[in-house]
């Protein structure tokens, strides 16, 4: 299965800033089922893009635009190659947790058992926990099965509820919010309960018939626990479905700190507007498949009181 993404972010300013500087992960990743076929980074006002890989592999681009504009576009294309990952079975045996607890003996996952910047446990989080009766039985994967049909149940899905640096004690309170709140709230649960989870940005290939519940147009966020004899399973809470052919992974992170798709920050007396367009497509296969694996992006070069440049949301 293929897919093509065209990705659009546009900052605005409502008067002329003297100089840019800004990172993005938006390049889609490739490992396990999933592989970056091509990529396509371009700016305008053109600047000369670099590249590096940060400690959990992901694909970060920065630029710096050392002249004065009042708006800034950031164009990707990607082609990505998605196949078919083994069925999950139904459960794990009883004896998974012991052996969940055999494999997080060391200081490997340390980051992603830990409390981080937007997944803290709460009052509001452990009383969620008591509700929805969150705790060590069955096994592993029956637990959370059951946790993300239960935030899918216990939370509603509001685009307005929360801004991008919400807590999640803002969505527990209300019992709403986009879904970089719903994988917050699951991430920190699943933690409480010994068992490692990451936050995943990316992008989700909607589908009619499926009545998705998040935006289209838009990234998307979902989690990825670790399980004994599985590796790193992804669970959506915000459509109550597990992660597979239609999800397009990005950025792995302890949360969204880690990954926002765009951050930077821009000097001048000003203030930004941001808006992004999102298409996900599927494709046919491409013709030449030796399209490179890795990444082709385009690299241009033509963009403080330092203010941060606004992040870009997930919903």
């Amino acid at each position: 299965m293929y897919y093509r993404i065209h990705h659009i972010t546009r900052f605005r300013y409502n008067a002329p800033i003297s100089e840019s500087i800004m990172e993005v992960r938006i390049q889609p990743r490739s490992d396990g089922p999933q592989h970056c076929l091509d990529f396509q980074l371009r700016t305008s006002p053109r600047a000369h893009i670099m590249t590096y890989r940060d400690d959990l592999g992901n694909r970060v681009h920065h630029f710096d635009i050392p002249n004065r504009h009042s708006q800034l576009t950031i164009t990707a294309d990607a082609l990505v190659e998605l196949t078919s990952s083994p069925p999950l079975p139904p459960a794990l045996q009883p004896d998974a947790w012991e052996e969940l607890d055999a494999l997080t003996d060391t200081d490997e996952y340390w980051d992603m058992l830990k409390p981080s910047h937007f997944a803290r446990p709460s009052d509001l989080l452990h009383r969620l926990a008591s509700e929805l009766e969150v705790r060590r039985r069955d096994d592993p994967l029956t637990v959370l099965r059951d946790l993300n049909t239960s935030l899918y149940n216990s939370l509603e899905y509001s685009k307005e509820s929360t801004r991008v640096d919400s807590p999640i004690d803002d969505a527990l309170r209300v019992r709403r919010g986009v879904c970089q709140d719903f994988a917050h709230i699951m991430i920190t649960l699943v933690r409480e309960l010994g068992i490692p989870c990451r936050y995943v940005s990316g992008y989700f290939s909607q589908r009619a018939e499926a009545h998705d519940r998040s935006s289209d147009g838009a990234t998307h966020a979902w989690v990825e626990a670790l399980l004994p004899g599985l590796g790193w399973v992804g669970f959506d809470p915000t459509n109550d479905i597990l992660a597979g052919d239609r999800y397009i992974r990005v950025a792995l992170g302890r949360d969204y700190a880690d990954v926002p798709p765009t951050r930077g920050v821009f000097r001048g007396k000003a203030e930004s507007e941001l808006s992004v367009n999102v298409k996900v497509q599927l494709s046919d296969a491409p013709i030449n498949h030796e399209l490179p694996a890795e990444t082709s992006w385009t690299a241009y070069s033509e963009s403080y009181e330092q203010e941060p440049q606004q992040q870009q949301p997930q919903q």
